[in-house]
């Protein structure tokens, strides 16, 4: 996990200003000083922004921009290229838009939504000047590498692709495809298609590339990216699989795929004739949340009784009750709005979390409707929360076989949520009040299904800020940037929790251990980071070698550059692997600076992030 430093490539591939003057130039350049400068501080530290502003009265006052550097790059080399980028768009100051494309970064602004256009007429390929040799041979090999990175870029997140391949003469080609974030996948298809058809006017070029409003298609004879981004999506073999194999394997799985759709219709089918009716509840696990009379869930927790309450958050007050079929139940009364957009948010949001299904989240068994009242039915966790075990009255020393499963259950539970499900599902509070214990200490995620959902861009700005002070992310507690990224940094900080059973802050401890990030950042600068481990001697199943790889696992996932954060699914990867695993170069952590919470000022570590945005300030200060 070494980290590479590739060129910032600040070569300017094309540039151009709206012909179309602003109407109201105060308005106007005050949207457009306020955009930029959202999206080129954000840009730096995940690798894509979108603002809007729309202040004024008129919709040609509003500013959209965009900025995006290549995946590759590291975060100093993003803001070197965006510094570049946003001096050349200054010189658009008196229209209502343009755009400034590099190797490294793309920056665009308009007066309107312009996040999911891929192409326009400024479309075109920038050939290089140089044949090569053999060029024929590296013609129909780039050609295969081209055509390859098109066909795979807009199915891999983030729609970006890098891969080399052997050419003639022992030459190695390197080709590079990427789209913005803000688009669709079958917009990111659209514009490669393009892209592509413009780049092979290059062959028998050594070294090509396409710009287009929405991609970045590229190819090499002398590499411009570092190995350790390459994907391989090659046929398996020696040789890809014939025409003829493909057809037969086609005919086959579309015939074994029949098969099965039959055998679970008529399974199904026998299924539902043999529920009884008073079985309500067996029959929800089929037909998605049943509405429960809100009489029924009034007496199953007798009047909301205190003595039956199991907790209280920042969603409500939760509730056990039993229904007459004898099945305990969770019952959480929301504290909601009471405007119809806050009953319709509760109307999707029910819709949505009904579809969610994994062994690491909490089950939503129902919903009710009853005036103003909106609550939500989940199954019971009879072990209560993490943090009752960790800290409460009855705490109990776990052992580490028991934190390892919590900590992988609840990795793959965020991974599911972030990457697995149909969309992308932010938490936005994950604490260990959070997480809750079965039967066997097996680790549910609840309230996911009330966290907002991640819109189209990927990334943005929240005006709405909903996290819990120690473990939420500095980029969203502090500016309200909010990323899968975000949920990373709060997992960290309660596998730091799982590991030494302790309160991520607790003023009772002596001075120096009342924060645990920078305790644990301490222990880990002196090299006495197993010091931090709760009753190592006494937990059963202690492992040194996995405790370690552990702990730097979290100070990863917290780690002040969000870039270097990994995603939930790397971290499943990591908890998984038997092999020794080589963590890149830990910085200090970014932390809420306890001592000015009331201000939210943060305490940041040593990367060059907010040197390199002071140059790109001074820019913005001269427009």
């Amino acid at each position: 996990m070494a980290l590479i430093r590739a060129d910032p490539e600040t070569r300017l591939l094309a540039f151009g200003c709206n012909t179309t003057p602003y109407n109201n130039a105060k308005v106007f350049e005050k949207n457009f000083k306020a955009a930029l400068e959202a999206v080129v501080e954000d840009v730096v530290l995940s690798g894509f922004a979108t603002k809007s502003v729309v202040e004024g009265t008129d919709q040609a006052d509003s500013v959209y921009a965009l900025a995006q550097c290549r995946k590759d790059k590291s975060s100093a080399d993003c803001a070197n290229c965006i510094n570049v980028a946003t001096k050349q768009i200054a010189i658009c100051n008196n229209v209502i838009g343009g755009r400034a494309i590099y190797d490294g970064c793309f920056v665009h602004f308009e007066s309107f939504n312009f996040y999911n256009m891929y192409t326009d007429d400024g479309n075109k390929q920038v050939c290089g000047d140089a044949n090569t040799t053999t060029a024929n041979s590296l013609s129909a090999s780039a050609r295969n590498l081209i055509s390859d990175l098109c066909t795979a870029t807009p199915r891999i997140r983030d729609f970006f692709a890098a891969q080399t391949r052997q050419g003639p003469s022992n030459t190695t080609i390197y080709g590079l495809a990427s789209c913005m974030r803000s688009l669709q996948r079958d917009s990111c298809e659209k514009c490669l298609t393009v892209a592509q058809e413009n780049i092979n006017k290059c062959f028998p070029l050594s070294e090509g590339r396409a710009v287009d409003a929405g991609c970045y298609l590229r190819y090499d004879t002398k590499p411009f990216f570092p190995s350790n981004v390459t994907i391989d999506f090659s046929p398996r073999g020696k040789k890809a699989r014939s025409t003829v194999s493909i057809i037969i394997g086609v005919v086959g799985g579309v015939f074994i795929l029949g098969l099965i759709t039959c055998l679970l219709f008529f399974r199904k089918k026998i299924m539902r004739s043999s529920l009884k009716r008073a079985d309500i509840e067996g029959a929800t696990e089929l037909r998605g949340p049943e509405d429960f009379d809100f009489k029924i869930l009034k007496k199953a927790t007798n009047d909301f009784d205190q003595a039956n309450k199991l907790g209280e958050g920042g969603f409500g007050e939760v509730f056990k009750g039993t229904l007459k079929s004898g099945k305990v139940v969770a019952v959480k009364k929301l504290t909601l709005g009471h405007s119809a957009r806050a009953i319709s948010e509760f109307e999707s949001e029910v819709r949505l979390i009904s579809n969610v299904h994994h062994r690491n989240l909490v089950r939503l068994v129902g919903c009710c409707r009853q005036g103003q009242e909106r609550l939500l039915i989940y199954e019971y966790m009879p072990n209560t929360s993490l943090d009752r075990i960790l800290f409460g009255k009855n705490k109990r020393l776990l052992s580490w076989k028991e934190r390892f499963n919590i900590i992988l259950g609840t990795a793959r539970g965020l991974a599911y949520l972030h990457e697995e499900f149909h969309v992308c599902i932010i938490h936005r509070d994950i604490k260990s009040s959070n997480i809750l214990l079965d039967n066997n200490f097996q680790a549910k995620i609840a309230d996911f299904g009330l966290a907002r959902l991640l819109p189209n861009d990927k990334t943005h700005v929240s005006t709405r800020f909903a996290g819990t002070l120690g473990y939420t992310a500095p980029e969203y507690a502090n500016r309200g940037q909010l990323t899968e990224k975000a949920d990373t940094y709060s997992f960290g900080v309660v596998v730091l929790e799982i590991v030494s059973g302790r309160k991520t802050i607790d003023l009772k401890q002596p001075p120096h251990m009342q924060y645990l990030l920078q305790w644990v950042w301490s222990l880990y600068e002196d090299n006495k980071v197993l010091e931090v481990v709760e009753c190592e001697k006494e937990m059963e199943g202690y492992s040194e070698e996995e405790v370690l790889r552990v702990i730097n696992l979290a100070l990863l996932c917290i780690q002040a550059s969000i870039r270097q954060r990994p995603s939930m699914s790397e971290v499943v990867t990591i908890l998984l692997s038997n092999d020794e695993i080589e963590f890149q170069k830990l910085l200090q952590p970014s932390f809420v600076d306890m001592g000015n919470k009331a201000n939210g000022q943060c305490s940041n570590s040593g990367t060059s992030s907010s040197q390199s945005n002071a140059t790109i300030t001074e820019s913005l200060n001269a427009l």
